[in-house]
């Protein structure tokens, strides 16, 4: 069977046009040999992949870590042209300050070897001491100095999307266009909910994150590296219907990984999912997916996974 192309979706009313599967995450570049990595991103890049996040995930004190210094150093090594893809930089409200952004996009140009981000994702919103007007207003002088294309935020409640998306109409410049959340499998309540069901119906785009659970619903019940937080405290639930998910993805003749990958796709809003693959062969399988949503039909492909919904009824649909 032909692979399936790679379809590309438009962000919001942006101008960015971006592939289905997008690459990077978390800790990613940093646990790969340096030639394979390359090898990765260049196939990868070749199947239509446009897509990177390239956030900067060290916090002061903490361990460094380099995996978005290494992707820059991948990305010249596979010769590929900067307008050939488009890069995504996380921004952190923690270090929002009296320089806004500026400061945080400096530092990671500096590490990545960009010029500018397509795309920023604005981190979990922890602090009550910041003026969502001056997030709006901070992006839009960014985005009129040509530093960033469009932005968007990760993991926020709808209400306050809503009222980013308001402030960004009332002073006239670009609003969010887009939002990371968790969605898996496993962890549907807050895509699959009402509150964020609105924004979508207006245009507002998703992107998957966290779509195998750092590695457990593609059987890896025991991960032997950081991954991210447990709302609503359901990881354990979610290690249970790993044997589930497993004889699910054998009658359908796939594997685990491709099956979780395929049911982000099945999501009308979803504009990109964001898999974290550190071997060639676990894109190879994440472009399958696409062939699988095909073969069995999104309907029915939600439908057969419907039990391992572990935060149906435990999360609030809102978001955080």
């Amino acid at each position: 069977m032909t692979p399936t192309p790679l379809p590309r979706r438009r962000i919001g009313d942006s101008d960015l046009e971006v592939s289905a599967l997008s690459l990077g995450s978390w800790h990613t570049f940093d646990r790969m040999d340096f030639a394979d990595a390359v090898t990765m991103v260049r196939h990868a890049l070749d199947a239509g992949v446009n897509l990177f996040d390239v956030g900067v995930y060290g916090l002061p004190g903490a361990p460094p870590v380099f995996t978005d210094v290494l992707w820059g150093a991948i990305m010249r090594a596979t010769g590929a042209p900067r307008d050939s893809y488009l890069a995504s930089v996380k921004l952190w409200i923690e270090g929002f300050g009296t320089e806004g952004f500026a400061p945080q996009l400096k530092n990671a140009f500096l590490r990545t070897g960009l010029d500018h981000a397509d795309l920023v994702i604005l981190g979990d919103l922890r602090r009550d001491d910041v003026r969502l007007e001056d997030l709006v207003g901070d992006l839009a002088a960014l985005t009129g100095a040509g530093l960033i294309r469009a932005w968007g935020v990760n993991n926020w409640s709808a209400s306050n999307v809503h009222a980013l998306r308001r402030i960004a109409a009332e002073q006239g410049v670009p609003g969010p266009q887009i939002a990371q959340l968790k969605y898996s499998l496993a962890r549907r309540a807050i895509p699959d909910g009402a509150p964020f069901a609105k924004l979508f119906a207006e245009g507002f785009a998703m992107q998957s994150s966290d779509v195998l659970e750092g590695g457990i619903l593609a059987g890896r019940t025991s991960p032997d590296r950081e991954i991210g937080r447990d709302p609503g405290s359901v990881r354990d639930a979610i290690v249970a219907t790993v044997p589930g998910v497993t004889r699910l993805a054998r009658e359908l003749g796939t594997t685990p990984a491709r099956l979780a990958v395929a049911f982000t796709l099945t999501h009308p809003a979803n504009t990109t999912t964001l898999v974290g693959a550190t071997r060639l062969e676990q894109v190879r399988q994440n472009l399958g997916a696409l062939d699988l949503v095909r073969r069995v039909g999104a309907a029915e492909l939600r439908s057969l996974v419907d039990p391992f919904w572990c935060d149906r009824g435990i999360v609030d649909p809102e978001g955080p």
